[in-house]
């Protein structure tokens, strides 16, 4: 039997992988030092793009408000129509970059639905390929991640820088 090795999944399975304040790694600084290694991809004006740690396939990016909160419906437009508008430029950059056949979008809404992070409310959009799927997560529990996170970040922050200009922030 073969192994695969994912030493960095170890902080997230143990719990110490925290990120930011009180513990919410969806709360982020106004500084953006750190976005690179929080893999920020791009901030808007009431929310952001950021790449997946624990990725279910390469491209797997998530966007999440500013504003802390685990309630769709405490949103305001602004915040509604941002995270709505970064979905979009999200995809087009995924298409730009990867060429998938399709994407999975959608939201998580308590520990029973699956969410990890309960407290910040955040959409998920996974890039999706014909065939993508195979034998490992039925019988291995494992998924199988073609490109290292640091590659993907690379790739994909150039494809932000390329289509950020389509990018209409909501008005306020």
């Amino acid at each position: 039997m073969k192994q695969l090795w994912a030493p960095w999944r170890m902080s997230y399975i143990s719990g110490q992988d925290k990120g930011g304040a009180d513990g919410c790694i969806f709360c982020l600084p106004e500084s953006v030092d750190a976005d690179r290694e929080r893999l920020v991809l791009f901030r808007g004006r009431y929310a952001y793009v950021i790449m997946n740690k624990y990725p279910y396939s390469n491209g797997h990016l998530m966007i999440a408000p500013f504003q802390h909160t685990a309630d769709l419906a405490s949103l305001g437009n602004g915040e509604a129509l941002d995270m709505h508008r970064l979905t979009i430029l999200a995809r087009d950059v995924l298409s730009d970059c990867f060429a998938p056949q399709g994407f999975n979008v959608g939201m998580n809404w308590g520990g029973v639905a699956g969410a990890g992070v309960r407290d910040h409310l955040h959409q998920h959009i996974v890039p999706r390929w014909q065939g993508d799927t195979n034998f490992m997560p039925v019988f291995g529990d494992v998924r199988v991640i073609p490109q290292h996170l640091e590659e993907t970040y690379e790739l994909l922050t150039a494809g932000f820088g390329k289509l950020a200009g389509q990018y209409s922030p909501p008005e306020g």
